[in-house]
């Protein structure tokens, strides 16, 4: 998005350093006319690492970094001295980091927790220096190993949103308003589609001092599967929430219709969604009586906890809440 600092996407070109050369060094002093063999290793290259650091919210640092080319390690010299090894080039990147193989789309593994780290690229080995191949029958190795080539490659780094609860529903659903009420975030808020172009996160509070991370993310239309509107941008990050509220207005035409249509497009994107628990909430409910929550409850799909909701008003937040926390813990 222009002007957008919220970056989910990015392709870096990454090269390890090669290994520092053996050396075929042999030890020369003043009264050692013929010294043995003395030649030192050669150093290790640079590798290429990714960890986890919670302190990043964006890949948006690595827009404008995409080469990242580790130093070669130091050649080993005389006196069996090693060459010195090459210093790691170490990338922070926010947790829910998945990199993927940019020719093959293999993924060569993700960050999830604060911390830990993926080795993109491996250093080069430094070569061993002739004193290792020194032996009874050859007291003169003349020869030493040469460094191990580095390596070099094309990655795709993907940010999935780290969250508990996803919220999902078409734009315009409410959800942007509910995060504000129920958490200290403060999303835009309009009444018009697509107001949300990036995930907002939210700490949601619910007693005793227990909480969760809710995430509101762009809202999806129908073909989102398929890339329209913001398409699998949005699908991506709904990928890693443990529990999906789907979230429909109460003026919609047609409440388990919205439902099927949404939970359509999650599938399509990746059938592994439809093992969430899912939750539902009708929003803008505060001009609703109970007779006609009544008449609505009939259109509700089945086998999914629903409950009616105001962020306006607050009806039924603190109820909402507790369902959320409940689902987490199982």
């Amino acid at each position: 998005m222009a002007g957008s600092n919220f970056v989910d996407y990015v392709k870096i070109f990454a090269r390890s350093g090669h290994g520092g050369a053996g050396s075929a060094h042999f030890r020369r002093e003043k009264f050692v006319a013929f010294g043995g063999p003395d030649g030192g290793d050669g150093g290790r290259g640079g590798s290429i690492i990714l960890q986890g650091d919670r302190q990043y919210w964006t890949l948006i640092h690595l827009k404008y970094q995409r080469h990242q080319f580790a130093e070669d390690g130091g050649n080993g010299s005389g006196a069996r001295s090693t060459g010195k090894d090459a210093k790691d080039i170490v990338i922070p990147v926010p947790l829910g980091t998945v990199a993927r193989n940019a020719e093959t789309g293999e993924i060569v593994g993700e960050v999830t927790e604060e911390g830990e780290r993926l080795v993109l690229l491996k250093g080069g080995r430094g070569g061993l220096g002739n004193w290792h191949f020194r032996s009874a029958t050859n007291q003169t190795p003349r020869y030493a190993q040469p460094g191990e080539e580095g390596a070099e490659g094309a990655f795709i780094l993907e940010l999935k949103v780290l969250a508990d609860v996803g919220l999902v529903g078409f734009p315009n659903a409410g959800k942007s308003t509910l995060l504000s009420v129920v958490s200290a975030a403060k999303p835009k808020i309009a009444d018009y589609a697509f107001t949300t172009l990036e995930p907002n996160l939210g700490i949601v509070e619910v007693h005793d001092h227990k909480s969760f991370v809710m995430a509101d993310i762009p809202g999806i239309i129908e073909g989102a599967h398929e890339g329209r509107g913001l398409g699998t941008r949005f699908l991506r990050h709904i990928e890693r929430n443990s529990v999906l509220l789907f979230m429909i207005p109460a003026d919609s035409d047609d409440l388990r219709r919205d439902y099927d249509i949404l939970l359509g497009e999650l599938t399509q994107y990746n059938p592994e969604l439809l093992d969430k628990q899912r939750l539902l909430a009708v929003t803008k409910c505060d001009l609703l009586d109970d007779e006609l929550i009544g008449q609505m409850r009939g259109q509700l799909p089945e086998g999914v906890p629903t409950v009616f909701i105001s962020s306006v008003s607050g009806l039924n937040i603190r109820q909402l809440k507790e369902m959320l926390w409940e689902a987490l813990q199982h």
